[in-house]
């Protein structure tokens, strides 16, 4: 299942996104943290008190995911004619989580006990030439031929604010958690966010952050209504953990808030057809809008009508 964590910058998603994966992994789960985020913290939040090993950023590699990717599917000429949207096919490489193959091989490092995948910093380079959707089109392509079952945990940490929606990654998840804090520009960030997933019929949940008290979590209802699912109290160990001084385990309502999550990821059922068909929407999307002049090709011929991805797919 795939849990993308987002909130206005500052408001924990970081942290968040690595309790819940350190959480997963502890249990003993099959699970892959991906740093989405142009910050690249991750690392650093999965394992404070030792030095990560971080593999090649999957973006730098994004001609050789593509090739691999596109496997023998006949509707994909070359990896140029690929885009960061382009939908799997028959012919196309289905990947499953943490499998044996090139792209887990090269792009998967370790930070403490979790897999981590990183997307790659903003560079010099990139400035005044590319935005940093170029680098997330590489999770993108790499979560539309993710054939992901239940059991099995991605967890992203996304980029700040409501920037996910300028691309098509935000559809490619089962839900999203929402990290918010009791305050106006907390609660912000959660209101375009609600637009936004109910017209794409995005599960959207809010999880509420740094709670000091009763008038904290009255303001967080008020505002957040039905999508609040839990929220975790100001935490003293991850403050320590932050310093490199944590000792002794997350407070006791903090595991609590981490196991509410997970229930609820695990009683949401994947929808391949439903995943799928928003990924060719977006795809057909894209390609009107830019990439058949960009590339000078009908992409629209790369959907495969009869095609849906799926575990009993054989890669």
């Amino acid at each position: 299942m795939r849990v993308a964590f987002v909130g206005k910058g500052g408001s924990g998603k970081t942290t968040l996104s690595a309790l819940f994966a350190r959480h997963l992994a502890r249990s003993g789960a099959p699970v892959l943290a991906i740093d989405g985020d142009i910050n690249q913290h991750l690392a650093e939040a999965l394992a404070p008190d030792t030095e990560a090993a971080v593999a090649p950023p999957l973006a730098a590699h994004l001609t050789e995911l593509k090739d691999f990717l596109r496997g023998t599917n006949p509707r994909i000429a070359s990896a140029e004619a690929m885009i960061k949207t382009t939908p799997p096919g028959g012919g196309s490489r289905l990947l499953r989580l943490l499998g044996d193959d090139e792209v887990h091989a090269r792009h998967v490092g370790r930070a403490g006990d979790v897999p981590l995948m990183v997307t790659g910093a903003f560079e010099e380079s990139d400035l005044g030439v590319a935005c940093y959707h170029s680098k997330l089109g590489a999770v993108e392509l790499y979560l539309n031929h993710l054939a992901d079952t239940s059991g099995e945990y991605v967890v992203v940490d996304m980029t700040a604010g409501a920037d996910a929606f300028a691309s098509g990654l935000f559809t490619r998840f089962d839900i999203t958690f929402l990290v918010a804090e009791p305050t106006r520009k907390g609660v912000s960030v959660y209101r375009q966010y609600r637009d936004h997933a109910r017209e794409f019929g995005i599960r959207l949940a809010v999880i509420g952050n740094k709670v000091t008290g009763e008038d904290d979590l009255l303001f967080l209802k008020e505002e957040t209504g039905d999508d609040l699912l839990t929220h975790l109290v100001q935490s003293p160990w991850v403050r320590a953990a932050e310093q490199g001084r944590a000792q002794g385990e997350l407070e006791p309502h903090n595991r609590h808030a981490l196991n509410v999550l997970r229930e609820t990821v695990d009683a949401r059922p994947r929808d391949w057809p439903t995943l799928h068909r928003h990924a060719v929407e977006l795809h057909l999307r894209n390609a009107q809008a830019w990439a058949d002049r960009a590339t000078g090709l009908n992409l629209a011929a790369q959907v495969d009508p009869d095609y849906v991805p799926g575990p009993t797919r054989r890669p």
